[in-house]
């Protein structure tokens, strides 16, 4: 045992962590692949959702430090977003329990839905910037800290949702808006990990082990993006936006789901 924890265990959610860490790189999502396996390891939803942030932390920051040694990120524009991002994290997580999370639970599906049509269907997806919509000032005061505070407060599709103001609001190539989207959720991620780890929720043997196996498939992944760069970024994150929602649907309780079944079969 390695501080009470099975090693085989250990090992093997390490190999998930790598898996998902290189996914998350591409397209975000990573947490599709964590999560269920941190359940299915015996660990109660609250730790499991503490020990994820400390893994998906380790795979941002990873990803982040790999885009930045190509110099695909540009810091003067990029730091005030991932502060802003990283402090509404912090604001989103002391305030989970004052949310009504079954807003959450039926909106977040219909809005990766439309991530994924919008990546699916738009003409402009390569790795060139566009003119920009928005100045770098009014995107880290306005989509960034929102964006962030969602992922202190639920989390799935935070990635999502940078890629998308990254691409229709600043402009910037699929490559580059990938590099800029992996520093604010290395910021948003650090923010809520801060919360969970002060609390006492995170499973650390696992989580360190965990954290090693994303930071590596983060290095994979990265390299990954930016040689194929649209080709397999596009398809990816069309796929794991669409993988997100049906996940979240796929919850019996989920209030969007009940309605739906509601008005095939009512009564």
């Amino acid at each position: 045992m390695i501080w009470g924890v099975d090693p085989g265990l250990i090992a093997g959610l390490f190999a998930v962590a790598v898996a998902a860490g290189c996914v998350d790189a591409i397209a975000g999502g990573g947490g599709l692949i964590t999560m269920p396996a941190l359940i299915l390891s015996g660990l109660d939803p609250v730790s499991a959702i503490a020990t994820n942030k400390l893994q998906g932390s380790a795979g941002s920051t990873s990803a982040t430090l790999a885009f930045a040694r190509r110099g695909l990120i540009d810091w003067p524009r990029a730091w005030p977003i991932a502060v802003t991002a990283g402090g509404a994290s912090i604001l989103g997580a002391l305030c989970v329990s004052l949310l009504p999370r079954a807003v959450l639970d039926a909106g977040v599906p219909v809005l990766l839905v439309g991530i994924a049509l919008y990546f699916a269907t738009a003409k402009r997806m390569s790795s060139e910037d566009a003119t920009a919509r928005l100045t770098p000032a009014a995107f880290a005061l306005s989509l960034a800290p929102a964006v962030g505070f969602y992922d202190g407060v639920f989390g799935p599709g935070a990635g999502a949702f940078y890629m998308v103001g990254f691409v229709t609001l600043l402009g910037l190539g699929v490559v580059r808006a990938t590099a800029h989207t992996k520093l604010a959720n290395a910021a948003s991620n650090l923010g809520s990990l801060g919360l969970f780890a002060a609390s006492g929720h995170v499973v650390w043997p696992i989580g360190l082990a965990m954290a090693l196996g994303a930071f590596l498939g983060a290095q994979i992944g990265s390299l990954l993006a930016v040689r194929l760069g649209a080709r397999l970024i596009r398809p990816l994150l069309v796929t794991i936006a669409c993988a997100m929602a049906l996940r979240l649907l796929s919850d019996p309780a989920n209030p969007l789901r009940q309605a739906v079944l509601g008005l095939i079969a009512p009564g």
